[in-house]
């Protein structure tokens, strides 16, 4: 058997995919590269220092200890949590009937799920109020059938933030879902176990990481969520207002509180990241 030598073994790797782990290119980047390359790096950078800069260090343990901070906190991370849990609960089997399913239309399914990642969300909001207002399509029988109101409600909010954020879950899920070996859900189906323990048994352990990952995801979003809430939950203290939509508010008014709360959002972000980074270096 012929074997390659050091360099011709880098150059069949790098053609046929080789080893798992990525090769990096040595030497200095070409300038043509490295310009666009820096300023794209500023770009996104820059105005995050400047929020780190402007900051009111000195009075933001007043700014942030004020009862109406609190309870905007409180109620971003209560509908957040809440638009996640929606988000699994349906989400999930959402992502497996699209991985494992073959179905006449499925392309547009995945067409329809993905489409408020691309929707403006102020356009999500109205839609909402099409469907779900009290002249909705279908807010008008919820209305008249079961008295339940849900515009300019707390239940709104997590409405709106579920419908902007479950897509991130079903993507992450359903890509997880066709990475996974199917012949495990064959291998049980063939020792009698039926579709739904398989999933339950099978499946869920082995995609628990792409689930994890998805949910940290729709979590961020939810929290980060502005015009689809505004649109169609409002903005009452206390019972719509979100940290997002106190940002705006205060920015109006007053500015260093507005820069506060957009330092609590921005450690938030940072603390989402933190979390997925695990999960990042291991696909990198």
């Amino acid at each position: 058997m012929t074997s390659l030598s050091p360099g011709k073994a880098d150059a069949a790797d790098t053609l046929t995919g080789g080893p798992r782990r990525r090769r990096v290119l040595r030497g200095g980047a070409p300038l043509p590269l490295l310009v666009p390359a820096l300023l794209g790096l500023a770009f996104l950078t820059l105005p995050l220092i400047a929020l780190l800069v402007r900051a009111p260090w000195r009075s933001m343990p007043d700014l942030l200890t004020s009862a109406e901070v609190w309870q905007a906190l409180r109620l971003s991370l209560l509908c957040a949590t809440a638009a996640t849990v929606v988000s699994l609960v349906i989400g999930v089997p959402l992502a497996w009937l699209l991985a494992r399913v073959e179905f006449p239309g499925r392309g547009l399914v995945r067409a329809l799920v993905t489409l408020p990642l691309v929707l403006p969300p102020v356009v999500g909001g109205v839609a909402l109020l099409m469907a779900l207002g009290r002249n909705g399509v279908v807010g008008k029988w919820l209305d008249a059938w079961f008295g339940i109101t849900l515009p300019f409600t707390t239940t709104g909010v997590v409405v709106a933030e579920a419908f902007v954020a479950m897509p991130f879950l079903v993507i992450s899920v359903e890509g997880t879902l066709r990475a996974a070996d199917p012949r495990y859900e064959e291998a049980a189906a063939t020792l009698g176990a039926s579709r739904f323990t398989a999933f339950r048994r099978v499946t869920l352990p082995l995609i628990a990481p792409g689930i994890a990952a998805g949910a940290v995801l729709a979590w961020a979003r939810a929290l980060g969520e502005f015009g689809a809430t505004i649109t169609f939950a409002g903005n009452f203290p206390g019972r719509t207002q979100t940290m997002p939509l106190a940002v705006y508010l205060a920015l109006q008014s007053d500015p260093e509180a507005a820069i506060a709360l957009s330092l609590v959002l921005l450690a938030v972000s940072i603390a989402v990241l933190a979390g997925l980074r695990d999960r990042w270096m291991a696909a990198g």
